[in-house]
């Protein structure tokens, strides 16, 4: 892509960004999935409701993951439905260059996530912690031997991805929002989790 293209996109990104209800909605999967399993995995790690209803932590656990798994499932159709809906600017799929690095970005978000999905496992993917469920030590294997937050940004840069790849401008501000929230939810995951294992370890 030319110089003077990406300045044309720079200065008219307004013309390529169509507020649709498609597009609002797409936001709000985005917003409520983190929102939602902080709340409840909180609830669950005060409470223990989800593990008293269902007979036990680890049943408790996998519920969650299949649900927040099918929330992101959802987010993702979604998010897809509204970026086709999205004005396309052609100098970006044109762009061999683009394309190029369309590819490498979804696929090493891809590698990011499912390989902190294998060294964390189920439990320790979605929120084990908080049904009492505690890895005896810190991962430090790939990724996170180069990423603190694999799955996360991984997950940012396969929307970014995806919008290089169809040359949809509006993508590419999704996958800042994308970023913005994840590292919100950080601000409150990551505290909340260095409690619990601060708490795990005083007992010991």
């Amino acid at each position: 892509m030319k110089q003077e293209q990406l300045l044309h996109l720079l200065y008219n990104h307004q013309d390529y960004v169509d507020n649709t209800p498609e597009l609002r909605f797409a936001l709000a999967t985005i917003v409520f999935n983190p929102v939602f399993w902080n709340i409840v995995a909180r609830l669950q790690h005060k409470t223990h409701f989800l593990s008293k209803a269902v007979g036990g932590a680890y049943r408790g656990c996998y519920l969650l993951a299949i649900t927040i798994f099918s929330l992101g499932i959802y987010r993702d159709h979604v998010y897809h439905s509204a970026l086709m809906q999205q004005p396309t600017y052609a100098p970006l799929v044109e762009s061999p260059v683009v394309q190029a690095l369309a590819v490498a970005t979804f696929a090493f978000g891809n590698v990011l996530v499912i390989s902190s999905m294998w060294a964390l496992g189920v439990t320790g993917t979605y929120l084990g912690d908080y049904f009492g469920i505690l890895m005896k030590d810190r991962v430090t294997s790939f990724p996170f031997n180069i990423n603190n937050n694999p799955m996360y940004n991984g997950l940012t840069l396969c929307f970014l991805g995806t919008a290089l790849w169809y040359g949809k401008p509006t993508g590419i501000l999704v996958s800042a929002f994308v970023y913005v929230m994840y590292r919100v939810a950080l601000l409150f995951e990551e505290p909340y989790t260095a409690r619990i294992y601060a708490h795990r370890d005083l007992k010991a």
